[in-house]
């Protein structure tokens, strides 16, 4: 305790955004690693099998065997590909969601910290300006291919993730007229005392919901990779460690979405409880408060791997069709109806 009294404001700020940035990117991958094991088991459990049990008990070494596979697999490079894009797309696939998640609030606070590495006053602005990049490194990647079945993945995923972006920043509009700020932070307090937007906005939170399985590609959804159609899609011509950054990319963004969903509508770190819907007061609430934040979070993670296994996908023009003649006019109108009623409360 001398030790961090004796540091000044700016070198304790660095310190503590610094741990805060290693445990949150920790728990994170940790997070990545395990749902893809708890994947294979769901789908395993509706399939009557058996999912990974070989390696550890109840296959709970499997994401360690299959990271150590593909660090040992051949990194193969293709002769035919564009090579400098082809190394630089699955880092950009990655990058976004890691970004995304250093300005989600995981708690109230820990001592004299606030659980959140970037408290920024437009933060859910920032939000999509980084998540709109994601869908650079899955083009880059189909045109560095130079093969048909990746590239017209990369021309899918371009056209849906775009589509849907639009519908999915309208939905949130409402939101933010409600709060009257777009500070994420002041979002989770105005929630608290059980005032969770699901209820004040539920249509709100079904746009999101669905343009969130648009945006990660996830079924049904998920027309950039579908193996029967693109055998794959975009990430075809990968191997090795390449191949598992885009795997870990989409379960990052399945991971920073969830957060975001329970940011937004399902009251953060808070619960309707007497004593854990306010920042804590003690280290014990505050680290009760990222219990919360975590369990819902890996709540919505859950469904959407659910999803996956109980939803055919849809056609493309559905897809389209879906986000644009569908959500962003429903979005429109909620914007509209949810501005006359607030103006009509303040009268």
């Amino acid at each position: 305790m001398s030790a961090l009294a004796a540091l000044s404001p700016s070198a304790e700020f660095a310190l503590f955004s610094a741990l805060k940035i290693i445990v949150v990117f920790s728990v994170l991958m940790f997070i990545v690693a395990y749902a893809v094991w708890v994947e294979r088991k769901v789908s395993a459990s509706i399939q009557d099998r058996l999912g990974p049990n070989r390696v550890g008990p109840f296959g709970l070494l499997q994401p360690a065997a299959d990271a150590i596979k593909a660090f040992l697999k051949e990194d193969f490079t293709p002769a035919h590909v564009r090579k400098a894009y082809f190394w630089l797309a699955p880092a950009i696939v990655m990058i976004p969601s890691l970004l995304t998640v250093a300005i989600i609030p995981f708690g109230s606070r820990l001592g004299t910290q606030k659980m959140v590495i970037a408290d920024l006053n437009v933060g859910i602005l920032y939000t999509f300006g980084i998540v709109s990049l994601g869908v650079y490194g899955i083009v880059l990647a189909g045109y560095a291919a130079n093969s048909k079945y990746p590239f017209l993945g990369g021309i899918r995923s371009s056209a849906q993730m775009i589509s849907y972006e639009i519908s999915m920043g309208l939905s949130l509009i409402p939101v933010f007229l409600i709060v009257g700020s777009l500070n994420l932070g002041d979002v989770v307090q105005y929630q608290s005392g059980g005032a969770w937007m699901i209820f004040k906005q539920p249509l709100a939170c079904a746009i999101f919901l669905g343009a969130m399985f648009a945006e990660t590609n996830r079924l049904p959804f998920d027309l950039p990779e579908s193996e029967q159609e693109l055998a794959g899609g975009y990430n075809v011509e990968y191997s090795s460690i390449k191949f598992a950054l885009f795997f870990m990319g989409e379960y990052a963004a399945m991971t920073a979405a969830s957060a975001m969903l329970v940011t937004l509508f399902l009251g953060g770190w808070t619960l309707p409880i007497a004593g854990l819907d306010h920042p804590a007061e003690t280290k014990l609430i505050g680290a009760l408060h990222i219990g919360i934040f975590l369990a819902k979070t890996l709540f919505v993670e859950f469904m959407i791997i659910w999803v996956r296994w109980m939803w055919p996908r849809f056609r493309y023009d559905q897809l389209m069709d879906l986000g644009w003649r569908r959500f962003i006019p429903v979005a429109l109108a909620n914007i509209l109806v949810t501005g006359l009623v607030l103006l009509w409360m303040a009268q």
